[in-house]
């Protein structure tokens, strides 16, 4: 790792740097690596592109960048952008630097080691976050050509249907159904163009070290203009997916834990954000567990191919059956 590189970078484009500096490659971050940079006198978070070959629109750390900086003064808590490098050289690919914000990451939604007390604030900050991204208006922060105006919902239908039928390695029923019921059932009312997170849920928020309290909503990778209704029923997705099969919240008893019943936390982002609940808000739903099966057949279609880690990873892509029928009993019912 070319240090000394990074660190004359710094010194010329972060006020107030001094050197000497670590670098500690950080867990999670997704596909983008993603590493904390730490001096005698301050500490930020470096969030870069992989070094070698990729897909020309993936992994696109310019975009988050942008995002955020747009973000600034707005209700939406990002960590503040300090500076973009698309100098290859400097690390062998592009990156940016931010402030490294202290706090807590939680992955399992039951939050097992929190009272009820915090975890129905917690839940309460989350809704909170999703609301304010949703109300921001991409012309008056500059992001209004961030993505293709309109059309969202349709064209996650498409591109869904096309990731799938490309990774197939065996049939799998509700998948079908699913591709053919989800054009037949799009929603026909003009679709309100908002700033997309495209990955909103509880383990890309940092919060608070003590307090149960959103301090940042983190990896923006598959943000772009889009439909609210979409983004928001992608966090409440939790609600119908159980514990077992993905970091979820179906079939859990949640009386007495704090956590909210999921029409409880739809209204709530409702309430903060003026807008009624669609009668077809499902279709959302099904929508979102249809793209993360999708998602899943993809690895499992690398594993199957030899091009992902194998044991894991046929693992994960043999969830992508349990969820395709969690959408399509949903589907059958509307």
């Amino acid at each position: 790792m070319a240090e000394a590189q990074l660190a004359a970078w710094m010194a010329r484009n972060v006020p107030g740097f001094a050197g000497p500096l670590t670098l500690t490659q950080l867990s999670g971050g997704q596909s983008n690596p993603t590493w904390r940079v730490d001096t005698p006198g301050a500490r930020y978070v470096l969030r870069q592109k992989p070094v070698g070959k990729v897909l020309p629109s993936a992994h696109a750390v310019d975009r988050e960048y942008r995002v955020m900086s747009a973000l600034q003064g707005t209700d939406v808590p990002v960590p503040r952008m300090i500076a973009l490098c698309e100098d290859d050289a400097v690390m062998g690919s592009m990156f940016f630097v931010m402030d490294h914000i202290e706090g807590r990451v939680f992955y399992d939604p039951r939050l097992p080691d929190q009272s009820p007390t915090e975890r129905a604030a917690i839940f309460d900050s989350m809704n909170a976050a999703i609301a304010a991204i949703s109300m921001v208006d991409p012309l008056a922060v500059g992001l209004g050509d961030y993505g293709r105006q309109g059309g969202y919902v349709e064209r996650q239908v498409s591109r869904w249907t096309r990731q799938y039928r490309a990774s197939e390695t065996r049939p799998i029923p509700a998948m079908d159904a699913l591709i053919d019921w989800l054009p037949q059932h799009l929603p026909t009312t003009p679709e309100e163009v908002r700033i997309a997170h495209g990955d909103f849920r509880l383990d890309n928020l940092i919060l608070h070290p003590t307090e149960p309290r959103v301090l940042a909503v983190v990896d923006w990778e598959l943000s772009t203009l889009g439909c609210p209704f979409a983004d928001f029923a992608y966090n409440v997705m939790v609600w119908r997916i159980a514990p077992e099969l993905f970091r979820g919240l179906g079939g859990v008893a949640l009386a007495g834990t704090g956590i909210p019943p999921e029409p409880e936390y739809v209204d709530a982002w409702c309430r903060r954000t003026g807008r009624q609940r669609p009668e077809n808000f499902d279709f959302y739903v099904i929508l979102s567990l249809f793209r993360i099966a999708a998602i899943l057949q993809g690895i499992a279609k690398r594993a199957q191919d030899g091009t992902a880690a194998s044991a894991e990873a046929v693992e994960v892509g043999a969830k992508a059956e349990p969820l395709a029928q969690i959408a399509w009993d949903m589907a059958r019912k509307i």
